[in-house]
């Protein structure tokens, strides 16, 4: 059981899936999103929550403002809570969550965004070069202004960045948990960089 922070719904509990995920820690949570109102990411923004777990993050945004979130969550027994907790959220008067029961790559490769806040936080074992898919299939969903927010081990390789168009703007960790926080890369003259070129 974990439960809302902060905003509208707070202290709204939250079921947790019984195995498969890993959900974020409380000290996480609240040092990441105390970070995002002070960048003031959250209000009016249209989030994607991939490898969802609970849905705690993208249902987080919606309690402090978010106008949308997206919960994407391959797991069966995941994807019940998450449209369970976001049913909790909905009686509070917030903006219903939509949640995908579906891979990762599936869904972003037919999601049409855009979107200006993206949370990560794939299974620790995870190998390198499906995590850098997944960052390549998430670039050109990205608003301009996106700010991605991808959360691994500690002891993980940290992901591919470049390979994404994503520029590195923070990373911080805490005990065995890193947090990576990226942007949309600019070119020399201000625009977005082409990432299907650029993965090739």
């Amino acid at each position: 059981m974990t439960r809302i922070i902060a905003g509208k719904a707070r202290g709204a509990r939250l079921d947790v899936p019984h195995a498969g995920t890993r959900p974020t820690s409380d000290r996480v949570r609240e040092s990441l999103f105390g970070a995002l109102e002070s960048m003031d990411a959250i209000a009016g923004a249209r989030v994607l929550d991939l490898y969802a777990g609970s849905g705690a993050l993208g249902l987080e945004t919606l309690s402090r403002g978010a106008v949308s979130a997206d919960l994407v969550e391959k797991g069966r027994e995941a994807a019940v809570v998450v449209r369970r907790n976001a049913a909790v959220l909905a009686k509070a008067g917030l903006p219903a969550a939509r949640v995908h029961q579906s891979a990762v790559r599936a869904f972003l490769q037919h999601a049409t965004g855009p979107y200006d806040l993206v949370f990560s936080d794939p299974p620790y074992d995870i190998d390198d070069d499906a995590m850098t898919a997944d960052l390549v299939a998430l670039a050109p969903l990205l608003s301009p202004d996106a700010l991605v927010v991808i959360e691994r081990a500690r002891r993980s390789t940290p992901p591919d960045l470049v390979a994404a168009g994503l520029d590195l703007i923070r990373e911080k960790t805490y005990g065995d948990t890193a947090l990576w926080w990226a942007e949309p890369a600019q070119s020399a003259d201000g625009a977005q960089p082409d990432v299907e070129s650029q993965s090739r």
